[in-house]
């Protein structure tokens, strides 16, 4: 019996009992595949796709920090982003938030190299994560998920992941394992990465940080299954907007092996998360599109390049213009700065010494 005062150590390997024939689940699939394959053309649509880094994928950097209760305002987020130049003045929550988004793109790079969701990978992730060189959480290691100091019964044990000696790593083995055999395991793979997350979230790999290692991964596997080209899916706010159900359906997996509402719970936030991150693509693309017109009418030297670097972060630095138009002298790249000013494409901010411009079409999309 089930004691979530113990360490789980019976978690059943996978794959789970017979979960891909039940009607609702399958009429689910349907419809996140469906709203996956239009994201996924969209993402497509974007002139540069790694612009998304500093768009998509910081909004869901900074949401799924917030699922851990670690905070940071846009605006620091923003700031820091556009002058890595001074990281080591940013504050620990928007660090925080910046490290995913390195971890995000860390593992995408790996991803690409080895072709395949290891465990090097998923260790990579974490280290990125949580700035550290740890791995696999130690057979000592006495970890307990309790509530937080704001919940009811605060304090509470939830849940007590497996743990002792050679456990987590076949777990981990078995998890690998099954993401990527598909001969062995012919599962869709949009529900094995429903599956895969609740599995990565109850074996708790690491001592920290397993939340967010987790949710980096969903979005790695959809690229590794050729089902998104980049890891942008705003994933996290679907969670973080439903994140009562989130563990109430993970508990519910654990404790009865109820794993037709997990699944469609996750499959729920797969499709509605695509519907949203599509029209947030086109949000931007229409409005780049715009943008290109007004800067050619108004400014001679307005070009497609420097219009994709408009919108390839909320908050530029003169320095990256002048590299883009090719101009060193910071008096000379003011000037030009100060176009795109009296244009109305950029808005000057001033942060004490430092001087920002800020792309506020761009911010409006984001921050809707």
């Amino acid at each position: 019996m089930y004691d979530r005062n113990q360490p789980h150590n019976a978690l059943p390997m996978l794959p789970p009992g017979d979960v891909e024939d039940d009607p609702q689940i399958l009429k689910k699939l349907v419809l996140a595949s469906r709203a996956l394959a239009a994201v996924n053309a969209t993402i497509q649509r974007i002139p540069n796709p790694l612009m998304l880094i500093n768009t998509i994928a910081l909004q869901e950097a900074r949401t799924s920090t917030e699922i851990e209760n670690i905070f940071t305002t846009e605006d620091e987020l923003y700031k820091a982003v556009s002058d890595t130049a001074k990281e080591d003045r940013t504050n620990i929550a928007t660090k925080e938030v910046l490290r995913y988004r390195e971890a995000l793109w860390a593992g995408y790079q790996h991803l690409t190299e080895k072709g395949e969701i290891d465990i090097g990978l998923i260790i990579r992730v974490f280290q990125q994560i949580k700035n550290t060189t740890s791995e696999l959480r130690p057979p000592q290691a006495v970890v307990v998920i309790k509530r937080g100091e704001s919940e009811f019964r605060a304090g509470e044990t939830i849940y007590t992941p497996p743990r002792g000696k050679d456990i987590i790593e076949s777990l981990m083995k078995n998890l690998t394992e099954y993401l990527n055999d598909d001969i062995k395991y012919p599962t869709d793979p949009l529900l094995k990465m429903c599956i895969a997350h609740y599995q990565f979230e109850a074996i708790h790999p690491f001592q920290d940080g397993n939340g967010r290692t987790g949710r980096v991964l969903n979005l790695l596997y959809l690229v590794n299954k050729n089902l998104l080209s980049q890891p942008a899916l705003y994933l996290s706010q679907h969670i973080i907007k439903h994140k009562e159900d989130y563990y109430t359906n993970l508990a519910a997996v654990t404790q009865r092996g109820a794993w037709k509402d997990w699944i469609i719970y996750m499959l729920d936030a797969v499709e509605k998360t695509a519907l949203y991150t599509s029209a947030l693509i086109n949000d931007i693309l229409n409005q780049m599109a715009e943008t290109f017109t007004h800067g050619k009418n108004h400014i001679k030297w307005y070009n497609k390049e420097l219009n994709e670097t408009l919108y390839s972060q909320p908050y530029i630095k003169p320095k990256t213009i002048g590299d883009v138009i090719g101009k060193t002298s910071r008096t000379t790249v003011i000037k030009y700065m100060d176009e795109l000013v009296k244009a109305k494409i950029l808005v000057q901010k001033r942060d004490g010494k430092e001087i920002y411009y800020l792309n506020e079409d761009l911010i409006r999309i984001l921050e809707r």
